[in-house]
């Protein structure tokens, strides 16, 4: 991933949390007719041999992602937040200079490691468990899965493969006006909150502070 260095975003901790809360990844792999992704949620845990953690989910049977993937080559979990395009009259110095031009702002996490497959019904009812009880969590009535007839329960168990990648490395860009004087920084910051995109506009903010 190109990122220019005042988009570099090198804090682990960071890359972390928007993995927690922005789960769903487009795991990218190598197959035998090439590259081959999909969109799979992923739980992020401080386990495994690496500094960077783990990432756990699982995958339909039917999926031939894991009988079909290069294992000697590295996958790549693509995570994204929100974005928003920034039009060039929300900057302050447009009507002083007009040199200004339309930009998309953006936040990604790039997620890589070995994928390993694991076909083991209890370990993967342990992760559907974990996964479950992190996603259902500040609900007022959290689901588990215990609360499914233990029928339908196994039943599905036999319909999924579960997976694991021990993340190597992470990159981080976070694309939000850094490049901007601070009057720019600022009128965006604005014109995101008026337009409803107030997650946008708190990470503008937020990377204006460092």
């Amino acid at each position: 991933m190109y990122i220019p260095k005042h988009f570099d975003e090198p804090r682990i901790e960071v890359m972390q949390a928007l993995i927690r809360d922005y789960p769903l990844a487009t795991l990218v792999t190598l197959s035998a007719d090439g590259l081959n992704a999909n969109h799979i949620p992923l739980h992020w845990l401080e386990e495994g041999d690496t500094a960077y953690g783990c990432l756990r989910g699982h995958i339909a049977r039917s999926n031939p992602l894991w009988t079909d993937f290069d294992q000697q080559t590295e996958v790549l979990a693509v995570f994204q937040s929100e974005n928003a395009y920034i039009l060039p009259s929300w900057y302050a110095s447009k009507p002083e200079t007009g040199k200004v031009v339309p930009t998309w702002n953006y936040t990604a996490v790039h997620a890589y490691g070995k994928l390993r497959i694991i076909d083991d019904p209890a370990w993967i009812r342990r992760q559907l468990q974990a996964m479950t009880d992190e996603f259902e969590a500040g609900f007022p009535e959290p689901w588990s899965v215990a609360d499914a007839p233990a029928d339908f329960t196994e039943r599905l168990l036999t319909q999924i493969v579960g997976i694991e990648i021990s993340v190597t490395r992470l990159q981080g860009k976070w694309k939000v006006s850094q490049n901007q004087p601070p009057e720019n920084r600022n009128s965006v910051i604005e014109a995101l909150r008026e337009s409803g995109q107030a997650g946008m506009a708190n990470m503008v903010a937020d990377a204006a502070k460092l």
